[in-house]
């Protein structure tokens, strides 16, 4: 099964989503798990 492409406009709310999660004290892995992206997706979104 090929991997799902986030379009743009999800990728930024996502991102928020995450900024929302550690600005209320949450882990980077839990706010992962919640928007089901890996870490290593995440940092690599945030780079961009």
């Amino acid at each position: 099964m090929p991997a799902k492409k986030h379009k743009p406009e999800e990728i930024i709310g996502k991102l928020r989503e995450v900024e929302i999660v550690l600005g209320q004290g949450g882990t980077t892995a839990e706010a992962c798990r919640r928007i089901a992206v890996s870490e290593q997706t995440y940092y690599r979104w945030r780079k961009e």
